[in-house]
């Protein structure tokens, strides 16, 4: 699962394993370190809730979760929907921009962060 963070956004990317591992479990999620103390740590989560009205987030340092409706999250899997986005209100600091995406090929066939993505459909036999 890829994190992206721009501004008051943020985005995860999942590959085709993630994706079906979130559908079956509920829940994935990737930790990074930032130094050899345990408590200098990210751990970033992706979860579906029956019953949800919309996408949310949930923080609780250090974990940051985005939760989808579990029905929206499974026709997404299913379908051919690149994503998922949403706004979050921050109240007095704002809003906060949710998106979780499919992971597509890049157009290097030739990448090894090819493996287990999506077929790129904009590019006619490369990514078969």
């Amino acid at each position: 699962m890829k994190l992206r963070i721009k501004g008051n956004s943020l985005g995860l990317r999942l590959t085709r394993s993630e994706l079906v591992k979130l559908i079956d479990t509920g829940h994935i999620e990737e930790t990074i370190y930032f130094s050899s103390n345990e408590q200098c740590r990210l751990t970033y989560a992706l979860e579906h809730e029956p019953d949800l009205a919309g996408a949310t987030l949930r923080y609780d340092s250090p974990e940051v979760v985005i939760v989808l409706p579990e029905k929206e999250a499974v026709t997404w899997a299913e379908g051919n929907r690149v994503g998922i986005s949403a706004t979050v209100d921050l109240g007095p600091r704002g809003t906060l921009d949710l998106v979780v995406e499919k992971d597509f090929a890049c157009l290097d066939p030739s990448d090894a962060d090819n493996l287990d993505t999506f077929p790129n459909l904009n590019v006619p036999g490369i990514c078969a």
